[in-house]
């Protein structure tokens, strides 16, 4: 979903600077978006290093000047019941999926205030508004994520009544990008894989709009809200009913 996104920002007219662990992949969507007009310049970075982000947001600093929207949208999803994750399974998926977030927000909000503009959008997910099996440190990731932001978006308001930088917390099902090996769903047109491609476009919609919080589909977030008014057992019930989740990825 990375790459879309890049691409689609790049067809905007955006300086597109993309960072990816992956040198080969990342070399490749900066040409994606050369080739189609776009302006676009790749760095490899591993966001489980913090101190190699912080030097790498310093150096796009320098060559690129301000950098008005950032994307956390790094992220991993082992999909197996508690009990069989590693401890080293569990801190990689938060050093990835959450503190990585921190550093590169520490990063690049400092200008941001001080110039009273800017973006910062972080991907959570539909596993950051309800529980699912076989993804508790996963949804314990993401619903950190919806946790720091909406803190943060409170912090920037207290602190300066006319905050204008923006911040959008994305909720998306489940995406059509590999990530999802073993979706389960018992109605498959009413749930299934959201191509990558239109789920990129629902997000940079979202943050050119400023929205806070936006799900995809956009339904989901009404959802969990209404969910929390019915009485859980009856909420269960409704679970058990459209049986729709993440089946384990160990056989």
């Amino acid at each position: 979903m990375g790459k879309q996104m890049a691409l689609q920002y790049g067809k905007l007219g955006a300086t597109v600077l993309c960072w990816d662990v992956n040198e080969q992949t990342n070399n490749q969507t900066v040409k994606e978006i050369k080739s189609n007009g776009g302006k676009a310049f790749g760095y490899v970075c591993n966001v489980t290093k913090r101190e190699e982000l912080i030097e790498l947001a310093q150096k796009v600093r320098k060559e690129h000047g301000f950098v008005n929207v950032v994307v956390n949208n790094a992220g991993i999803m082992p999909c197996h019941p508690l009990l069989e994750h590693t401890e080293n399974e569990i801190r990689l998926m938060f050093d990835i999926n959450v503190l990585s977030h921190f550093w590169i927000i520490q990063s690049f909000l400092p200008e941001m205030i001080e110039r009273n503009e800017g973006s910062i959008v972080a991907l959570s997910s539909c596993a950051g508004l309800f529980g699912l099996i076989n993804l508790v440190p996963y949804c314990g990731t993401k619903f950190a994520v919806r946790g720091y932001m909406s803190a943060l978006a409170e912090e920037l308001r207290q602190k300066n009544p006319q905050n204008n930088v923006k911040l959008t917390t994305i909720y998306p099902y489940m995406i059509d990008t590999g990530l999802c090996k073993n979706p389960r769903y018992r109605f498959p047109k009413l749930f299934k894989l959201i191509p990558a491609d239109v789920a990129a476009g629902s997000i940079i919609e979202a943050q050119r709009q400023g929205l806070e919080e936006a799900a995809i589909p956009r339904h989901f977030v009404a959802v969990e809200k209404i969910g929390r008014l019915i009485p859980r057992k009856a909420m269960r019930l409704v679970n058990d009913f459209l049986d729709t989740g993440v089946d384990t990825d160990k056989h």
